[in-house]
């Protein structure tokens, strides 16, 4: 299938530009097989997915009281006293890198994350990502994440296209679900958390197998 009329790419970075969704289910199944938990590996999964919809809600909330950000300051900084913080080290997903520079100066491309935006900015510097994308989409950029379309309508609105133009590329609900609200296309990669039964429920335009298959379809 291909598409058309397609002005803008907007990405989704875990499990859809960077390996991290397994690196979080790793940490939780090793503690949950700590617990004897009987399928730490499927359990830990399904936790860290139901997690993102309700964390996205409690940040708009703090958002809404103006409490995010220091509440964000004092997790960093409590983990610093702790010992715990360390420099960002990412992973990127294979094909990802190439996959942007086949695209750069073809579409218009942004970065649409519930991250903040220095982790966001920390990632892509880490792999020379920068120079692909016109525009970060954080979670301090809109009062609103998603599933709530308010951060692709921002992308779009700055980026100067109309909804209907754009490919929304996220590998959750959370991302077909925030792309279908917003009038753009909803493409749905396996290589993160997505499920293909629950992608296409959410109502997937497209599902691929891995991000790096996106040319394919344009």
């Amino acid at each position: 299938m291909k598409l058309q009329n397609v002005a803008a790419l907007l990405f989704d970075l875990d499990g859809t530009l960077m390996d991290t969704d397994d690196q979080a289910v790793e940490r939780l199944a090793r503690w949950l097989e700590r617990c004897r938990c009987p399928d730490p590996q499927h359990f830990a999964r399904h936790l860290v997915m139901a997690s993102e919809t309700p964390g996205n809600l409690l940040m708009t909330f703090l958002d809404i009281l103006g409490l995010d950000a220091p509440l964000t300051r004092f997790t960093d900084r409590l983990r610093s006293w702790r010992g715990l913080y360390n420099a960002p080290d990412f992973r990127i997903l294979d094909g990802v890198a190439g996959l942007l520079a086949a695209l750069d100066g073809r579409y218009k491309l942004a970065v649409v994350t519930t991250r903040g935006r220095a982790e966001a900015e920390a990632f892509l510097e880490q792999y020379q990502l920068s120079k692909f994308f016109a525009l970060v989409v954080s979670r301090e950029s809109t009062w609103r994440l998603k599933p709530h379309p308010a951060p692709i309508l921002y992308a779009a609105r700055k980026l100067g296209v109309h909804t209907s133009q754009c490919i929304m590329v996220g590998d959750t609900t959370v991302d077909v679900k925030a792309a279908r609200r917003a009038g753009a296309i909803a493409v749905a990669v396996l290589c993160g958390f997505g499920e293909r039964k629950e992608l296409e429920r959410a109502g997937a335009h497209i599902i691929l197998e891995h991000t790096s298959h996106l040319l394919e379809l344009l």
